[in-house]
């Protein structure tokens, strides 16, 4: 797995969980769902993203995009 693979898993897996929270305990959780998309959109205009930087110290291996 690259950073790449491992970003979008992350990020896909975050939204998940966000949207159950609100499902199932209170609708402020997707304030986290929104955070997510900004943060998304903000590493695809920038490049800068915070969970790349986090598995690439985690020794995975570059990917394409990060």
């Amino acid at each position: 797995m690259n950073v790449d693979k491992a970003v979008l898993s992350f990020a896909g897996i975050m939204i998940l969980v966000s949207v159950g929270l609100a499902w199932f305990v209170s609708q402020t959780w997707l304030l986290l769902t929104l955070f997510i998309g900004l943060n998304m959109l903000q590493a695809g205009i920038t490049g800068f993203c915070p969970a790349a930087i986090l598995f690439r110290k985690l020794g995975l291996q570059r990917g394409s995009a990060f």
